[in-house]
């Protein structure tokens, strides 16, 4: 149990982000880091990385892999776009709708058997299309439709009814659950169940534990089953050769992160400001690495993708050119509304090396 949980004592967050206007800070963003190796050092930290939090869609990947050892993706013959899908946070464009009813045809279903729920997506020139047309938005449009459609085939594939796939005692949470505490290092007990927003089960646990999990899903340990193992490639495999998938087309921060990385950085964003990411081995980080981090306001767009972004160059996976393609993420102009410069929100923080 962490000493947060134990003690009921909040952590002390370290400054990341500073918000300028003029010559005054106006506003900060705090938060927690960890940057764990294959091995499980903790190699760079910043605030205290013993901090509990819920992993979100961080936690996606991490539900794929019972979808892969349990041989339903192969059973209802997904391919990896499909894969990458279950992985995502998409914005709702027509190729994820598309792609997530393609998933349930081959398990002999129809939107109806999803149970995330419905919002409208977040790419906003599909969100406006449809409010042009007077069409609403359909539940395949979710940002978590695909994870739910891996979860029904998973449900399916182990003989549980598909309409209770988002029960948290039943087998498919109950699997999902292993693999998470299996790649955090916790025993299940210590990991903290809460509800998503999308209504299945959500994982808490310490930022530590999350970059740990990173670190072994881009470089599973040799103490690892051999199908996990497997299972642990495809996954970040499947998110690399289709970032589009896990993002959108464009302008989402995981697909560019991926992209400008080219295959050796899998990035997964969660909500309430929780970032997390794995580096597959070379350069470094011969062990491979993970890197897990949270915003303690949960901010979302301003923060985030700075520190993510700072944090990876002072970790030394992205440089020279990655640097330049995501410069729009590494920091921002504050403008007023007359669109004038007026400020600019960038990180403030240096990493403490182990």
């Amino acid at each position: 149990m962490s000493e947060e949980i134990r003690t009921g004592r909040a952590p002390r967050p370290a400054p990341l982000v500073e918000v300028w206007r003029g010559a005054v800070v106006e506003s900060r963003h705090r938060g927690h880091i960890a940057a764990v190796d294959g091995a499980g050092r903790v190699v760079a930290r910043l605030g205290d990385p013993e901090a509990v939090t819920f992993m979100r869609s961080s936690a996606k990947p991490l539900q794929a892999v019972p979808l892969l050892t349990s041989g339903a993706a192969k059973r209802f013959g997904f391919d990896e776009r499909e894969l990458a899908i279950a992985c995502a946070s998409h914005s709702g464009q027509d190729l994820h709708a598309e792609t997530v009813a393609g998933m349930l045809r081959k398990l002999g279903l129809d939107e109806g058997a999803l149970k995330c729920g419905v919002h409208e997506p977040f790419d906003q020139e599909t969100a406006a299309r449809l409010r042009e047309g007077g069409e609403s938005p359909s539940v395949l449009r979710n940002n978590c439709s695909g994870k739910h459609a891996g979860m029904l085939a998973l449900a399916l594939h182990l003989g549980a009814p598909p309409e209770s796939y988002d029960d948290p005692e039943g087998p498919v949470h109950r699997a999902i659950l292993h693999v998470v505490a299996e790649f955090s290092g916790l025993d299940e007990a210590e990991v903290v169940v809460g509800t998503d927003g999308c209504g299945v089960p959500v994982y808490g646990m310490p930022v530590r534990a999350m970059a740990l999990a990173y670190a072994r899903l881009a470089a599973p340990p040799e103490g690892f089953d051999e199908a996990t193992r497997r299972a642990a490639a495809r996954v970040v495999a499947a998110m690399t050769a289709h970032p589009e998938m896990i993002g959108a087309t464009a302008e989402r921060f995981d697909t560019e992160v991926m992209r400008t990385a080219g295959g050796r950085v899998v990035s997964k964003i969660g909500a309430e400001g929780v970032y997390t990411a794995g580096v597959l081995p070379g350069g470094d980080w011969l062990e491979g690495l993970g890197l897990a981090f949270k915003i303690e306001d949960g901010e979302d767009r301003r923060a985030r993708p700075t520190v993510a972004i700072e944090c990876l160059r002072q970790l030394g996976v992205l440089n020279g050119d990655a640097l330049e393609a995501l410069a729009p993420y590494a920091k921002f102009p504050v403008r007023n509304h007359r669109g004038e410069f007026v400020g600019e929100i960038r990180p403030s923080f240096e990493l403490e090396r182990a």
